[in-house]
């Protein structure tokens, strides 16, 4: 993983972690157990990355929702 995607992942789980109101560590443990990190973030980041910040944040807590990753 380069410099730049480890820094969107980064970006993603801090602003989730403040939208959905759980701890960074919380969110990146639901994130990778549910596949969503290895298999949707980091292999889209070329099309997530151009998304504004709020747009991706609803897209992945949509998506967390779908998956039954959020709420607890």
């Amino acid at each position: 993983m380069n410099k730049n995607i480890l820094e969107f992942v980064a970006f993603c789980i801090s602003g989730l972690a403040l939208r959905l109101n759980l701890s960074q560590n919380e969110v990146y443990s639901r994130l990778k157990g549910s596949g969503i990190l290895d298999n949707y973030i980091i292999p889209s980041y070329d099309v997530l990355h151009t998304f504004s910040s709020r747009y991706l944040m609803d897209d992945l807590a949509e998506y967390m929702e779908e998956k039954g990753v959020f709420p607890k």
